[in-house]
């Protein structure tokens, strides 16, 4: 819990920063890996998911809270760690070698 209503703000801001750009950043490259013919089943799959994240999100921390009895420190410490696994498993993804994947399933499809 905060100790008081200026950290409570700076901690929502800091999450809201963190989860607006990640909500951006993740859309953007959903649309720059995807092959023209299939943007739509890109951004579809692109918003199941995310849809489903925003269940498990507040389901995870309700949880955490829960079985902490009432620790919300925990539960923010928990949540944080998984946008770092996220980040970390994120990292590997080699941007430039999807975008060139998807404009050669494009050339295929144009030669077909």
């Amino acid at each position: 819990m905060a100790a008081s209503k200026g950290d409570f703000w700076y901690a929502a801001m800091i999450a809201g920063l963190c989860m607006g750009s990640s909500q951006s950043a993740g859309r953007a490259m959903a649309g720059t890996l995807a092959p023209q013919r299939q943007v739509a089943e890109f951004y579809g799959l692109w918003t199941f998911a995310t849809r489903l994240a925003s269940i498990g999100g507040p389901l995870s921390y309700g949880l955490i809270t829960w079985m902490t009895d009432g620790n919300q420190r925990i539960a923010i410490l928990s949540t944080s760690a998984l946008f770092v696994l996220g980040l970390l498993l994120l990292m590997p993804v080699n941007m430039q070698r999807g975008r060139q994947a998807a404009e050669r399933a494009d050339r295929d499809v144009a030669v077909s």
